[in-house]
């Protein structure tokens, strides 16, 4: 059992495309909390923890076969004349969903808000609280129950032919929404992964990332999945979502680009969010025609009342540009019911029930 008490919530499979030249278990990293480089730190050392997903094993047995196959892919991906095909892009998607869920990030995102809602409930730590390895595993349960929300969208292979790197992080899954951030008729709402205009990222190699957007919004020309980037700017921007989303370590191959990315992530560090998610906190207004309707309050003055809501946000830094690489859909849509469930994609509207849906154009 010893032998697998370390266990990884970002994979060596991942981890190890962006070690050290000629090397399979060191890797550098800048450590943003103490702004400083380690070179070839041990790599079976990063993103783990002692019996991250628990003592019994189950889930880390459950894990390797997928790790296997996430690592047979990519062999295949970086050999020549690849082309990407259908079962690929699948389980691209799939392993993004997966990676996206299970770090230690978004675990601590989880027990955050929890430990948010239990001090407006009233309620004792002993009471109600989520530790480490029960958040890992209702992560987990959550992925099981979402397996196809993302099935619906496109994903290519961007191609880096720079002189700068693709660099990774211990938070490596990123969800972000271009559309979100730039359309007006968002403000003051959300999105996850079934919103319209998503766009999912995750760096496979220093030379390759993989891209999944919304195909309704967003329209990317590539040649049988690949698409060339050969603007250093680009690349930057793409490389933005790591130091953004990050929660400790960045990663990258080439020990000689540590000038350049203590640089870049000096322009963005504040760009960072000091805290990942807010709670608001409603408390009943009034009630008319069988309707009732709540109104926003100081957390201390929801506690005086029996009836409230609690809501949790999420909060998405916002890079300083987008790739030109993802361009706008001629005649691009969305769809909303004008619920508090926004804008969500096609896929996500079920024909037998959803009929308030309108569709509506995205520009």
């Amino acid at each position: 059992m010893a032998s697998n008490k370390n266990q990884h919530y970002v994979p060596q499979c991942y981890l190890r495309q962006f070690a050290v030249d000629n090397s399979t278990s060191a890797i550098n990293l800048f450590n943003i909390d103490r702004e400083i480089f380690i070179n070839s730190a041990s790599l079976k050392k990063q993103c783990s923890k002692s019996y991250f997903y628990g003592d019994d094993l189950e889930l880390e047995r459950a894990l390797q076969p997928i790790e296997g196959r996430y690592a047979d892919i990519v062999r295949e991906i970086t050999r020549p004349n690849y082309h990407l095909t259908d079962e690929h892009r699948k389980f691209l998607i799939f392993f993004w969903r997966l990676q996206y869920m299970r770090t230690e990030a978004a675990s601590r995102r989880s027990i955050e808000m929890t430990d948010g809602m239990r001090e407006v409930a009233g309620l004792e730590p002993q009471e109600f609280k989520l530790e480490m390895k029960e958040a890992v595993q209702l992560s987990m349960r959550n992925f099981v129950k979402a397996r196809f929300v993302m099935n619906d969208l496109k994903v290519c292979l961007i191609k880096n032919k720079t002189k700068i790197d693709f660099i990774t992080s211990d938070d490596p899954a990123v969800l972000t929404n271009k559309w979100h951030f730039l359309d007006k008729r968002t403000s003051g709402s959300n999105f996850g992964l079934g919103s319209a205009g998503v766009i999912i990222l995750l760096p496979i190699t220093p030379r390759i990332l993989c891209i999944g957007f919304d195909s309704d919004v967003y329209s990317i020309p590539h040649n049988k999945g690949w698409v060339d980037v050969k603007s250093e700017r680009e690349i930057a921007i793409f490389n933005e979502h790591q130091y953004l989303s990050s929660r400790a370590n960045i990663f990258y191959q080439d020990k000689y680009s540590q000038e350049q990315i203590l640089a870049s992530f000096t322009l963005l560090k504040n760009r960072r969010p000091k805290v990942r998610h807010k709670i608001h906190y409603a408390i009943l207004d009034e009630k008319f025609d069988g309707y009732k309707r709540f109104k926003v309050v100081d957390w201390r003055e929801a506690t005086k009342h029996q009836e409230s809501i609690i809501h949790t946000e999420m909060i998405n830094p916002i890079p300083s540009a987008w790739p030109n690489t993802i361009e706008w859909k001629r005649k691009g849509f969305v769809y909303t019911n004008g619920s508090g469930v926004g804008y969500i994609r096609e896929s996500g509207i079920n024909p037998a029930t959803d009929h308030d849906f309108v569709k509506e154009c995205a520009r």
